[in-house]
């Protein structure tokens, strides 16, 4: 059997699924500082029109402009794998599939939505767009993404990445994007993080604040902000992944998945994968949805679901999500994509409805499995991808103790050919697992207990 499950272009889906609408207890909005639902109207400094009505749309299914399927259609459909090596390697009775979204430009599924953000904003007559990476692959992507449709980009990088992974920068730079480490000097906000500690690591809730700020203080209102993951128009753009996997399985003979897994941090590559097949459970499927993050960022696994600012410097509105506090900085891990402190209001709000199964892994456990994955199928995956595939891992094991033939899929969210110093860091023996204790947390949920807790319908 071919291991390789391709959809022609024309297969290439035309719509995007929203989850907003079939949520069973619906989806609580986010929060103004009067205590109110916010108003679209207030997030046109931040974002152009276009993309606000989409990400408080409630309608199941959103057109995708022909520009942006012409766009996407450089390297989509992506191949479905049928991971025929590890199974054997593992003597395991599970079918393993994984979705391949290293094969866009920058990647990973972070150009899913970058090329849809960066099309609406020049139809909006937008010509800069600012933004913050973790890794450096939301970064990148948007970098290319600005390039192709004529505008000029920022990117605040993650301090600890910006050191850690320095060809991220130059991939940004080929494609015409400006990087700098966050937090700088460019912004109050950077500003007042160094003042408190010049040694700051960074997080992805201060280079938030760096880029809103960058974009709102444009007084010539031309600049927008665009973000990588957590917001529901990214989370919408990136279900193209999972209708793909949906039809693939269906070429490869299987009836469906049985577990569907994706990493984690902000929620996007989950959401993609992940939401088209919680629409079938929300139908009646009998299928396990894991979403995995890392054990030194929490938030699914150790956080209540409440309201919480998405930024460090309460730019943002409150959000109804898994948070471990918007203060919160994260150990410098190697999974740069996968530290932020609070998770998706969508993927929160599946997993407040019982929707999800979550798991938090140490990077050992996850750089173990890359390396397994990388000797036994071939490819080097990020090390945010590593915790989808220790977890496929895990559940391959349980179906051989159980000797049950499961379906598992998983998103393969992106190589890890930009991420080699933690590759070699771990080969050295030099790496170690930085788990939160129940202290820790609770110092970070501190700030945030007095936050109101969303009311679902």
């Amino acid at each position: 059997m071919n291991p390789v499950i391709q959809l022609s272009p024309d297969r290439i889906p035309r719509r995007w699924y929203n989850l907003a609408a079939d949520l069973p207890k619906g989806l609580p909005p986010p929060l103004g500082p009067d205590g109110k639902p916010v108003r679209p109207e207030q997030l046109a400094p931040v974002f152009p029109m276009n993309i606000v009505e989409q990400e408080v749309s409630t309608k199941r299914w959103i057109d995708i402009p022909e520009e942006v399927i012409n766009a996407l259609l450089k390297w989509r459909p992506t191949p479905l794998r049928r991971c025929f090596a590890l199974e054997k390697h593992l003597g395991t009775p599970a079918h393993i599939y994984v979705k391949d979204e290293s094969v866009s430009p920058a990647g990973s599924h972070k150009s899913n939505t970058a090329v849809a953000q960066a099309f609406y904003n020049r139809e909006f007559g937008i010509r800069k767009l600012t933004t913050e990476t973790g890794a450096g692959q939301w970064g990148s992507a948007l970098s290319h993404a600005c390039n192709q449709f004529g505008l000029t980009c920022k990117v605040f990088m993650v301090r600890v990445s910006f050191d850690q992974k320095p060809f991220r920068k130059t991939m940004m730079q080929v494609w015409g994007g400006e990087c700098v480490a966050s937090p700088s000097r460019e912004t109050a906000a950077g500003r007042a993080v160094l003042a408190a500690n010049p040694d700051s690591p960074g997080s992805l809730g201060i280079a938030i604040s760096e880029a809103v700020e960058a974009a709102v203080s444009d007084t010539s209102g031309g600049t927008r902000y665009a973000l990588g993951s957590v917001l529901n128009h990214v989370c919408l753009h990136q279900t193209v992944i999972g209708q793909e996997a949906q039809e693939q399985l269906a070429l490869a003979g299987e009836k469906g998945a049985d577990v569907v897994i994706g990493c984690a941090g902000g929620g996007s590559n989950f959401a993609g994968i992940a939401f088209p097949f919680i629409r079938d459970k929300i139908n009646g499927a009998n299928i396990t949805i894991i979403p995995v993050e890392p054990a030194s960022c929490p938030t699914l696994t150790r956080t209540p679901y409440t309201y919480d600012h998405g930024d460090i410097a309460r730019m943002t509105p409150l959000m109804p999500m898994h948070s471990l506090g918007h203060t919160f900085v994260p150990s410098p891990i190697h999974a740069g994509g996968l530290r932020y402190h609070g998770m998706a209001p969508t993927v929160s709000c599946a997993h407040a409805q019982g929707l999800l199964s979550p798991l938090a892994l140490d990077q050992l456990e996850c750089y173990a499995a890359a390396v397994t994955w990388a000797r036994v199928e071939g490819n080097i995956p990020a090390p945010e991808t590593s915790h989808a595939l220790a977890a496929v891992i895990r559940e391959a094991k349980k179906a051989k103790e159980e000797g049950k033939a499961r379906v598992i899929l998983a998103c393969y969210s992106g190589h890890g050919l930009m991420d080699l110093v933690g590759y070699q860091r771990y080969l050295a023996g030099e790496l170690k697992d930085v788990a939160m204790d129940d202290a820790a947390i609770a110092k970070c949920l501190d700030q945030i207990k007095d936050h109101p807790r969303p009311v679902l319908g």
